[in-house]
């Protein structure tokens, strides 16, 4: 069953100088280690148990499940779901039509020397990034995310994450079958957009799909495919939408 978001991922050209810029923010990134697959991170931890992912490469990773996103440019990739269950889901999943991979091992060492295990069910091709991936530890969970969930500039987790999509009839089967439950109608003035609203845990998913023609989701849909547009997050001192300059191409905003 899933229980929540695990984490979102953004991928950044540089690691080092991200981590800079998320610090000026006020967020505290803390250096996660190395994938044995060519990428590194830093996290981004908060109080309703989710994280912020900073994903870079220390070394060339064409097989990499975000090397090619990166090619487009950095931004918010993709986003991954706890579950206690992770064969069970990814069987609703495929059995609605999800193109997901049987779960496999992945590891990271941290900065440390402590070496992390999970098993991690990916979503392929086009359903990358739109279908979650999802996620079950093998060491505990408390160690593969950083226990200092304060953040400097209040923010206290993930509200919800925007999705950019030109259809919803395939994704309204596929999360009705994860969820069991129905989507929501919602509607976004500002981004001249509807669809439907999953919510599970503290945290909700929506799917946008733009129907005025200023929409700004008609030009990422061009540009990067059906894929995450934006994350609220919960928790500031204000209502703000972050410098995308220093999130590095991820649209988040506080609420």
């Amino acid at each position: 069953m899933i229980q929540a978001i695990d984490h979102l991922v953004i991928a950044v050209n540089d690691l080092d100088r991200a981590a800079e810029d998320y610090e000026r923010l006020g967020f505290s990134p803390i250096p996660g280690g190395k994938h044995p697959v060519g990428s590194h991170n830093a996290l981004i931890s908060f109080r309703d148990g989710s994280y912020l992912e900073l994903i870079g490469f220390y070394r060339e990773a064409a097989d990499h499940r975000w090397w090619d996103a990166l090619g487009k440019g950095e931004r918010l990739v993709d986003f991954c779901f706890q579950t206690d269950e992770l064969r069970g889901d990814t069987k609703k999943l495929r059995e609605a039509g999800v193109a997901i991979n049987d779960p496999v091992p992945w590891s990271r060492r941290r900065p440390d020397g402590y070496e992390l295990k999970w098993l991690l069910s990916l979503a392929t091709g086009s359903h990358r990034g739109i279908a979650p991936f999802l996620i079950e530890d093998i060491t505990p969970r408390t160690e593969r995310i950083p226990q200092q969930f304060h953040q400097p500039n209040g923010i206290a987790g993930i509200e919800k994450i925007i999705a950019a999509v030109a259809e919803l009839e395939e994704i309204e089967k596929w999360y009705n079958a994860l969820l069991s439950a129905a989507g929501q109608p919602v509607s976004n003035a500002d981004l001249g957009a509807d669809g439907l609203r999953y919510s599970f845990g503290p945290h909700a998913l929506e799917f946008l799909v733009p129907r005025h023609p200023a929409s700004p989701l008609i030009d990422w849909i061009r540009r990067f495919g059906p894929s995450p547009y934006a994350a609220v997050l919960s928790g500031g001192s204000k209502s703000t939408a972050l410098d995308s300059s220093l999130t590095h191409g991820a649209n988040l905003f506080v609420e």
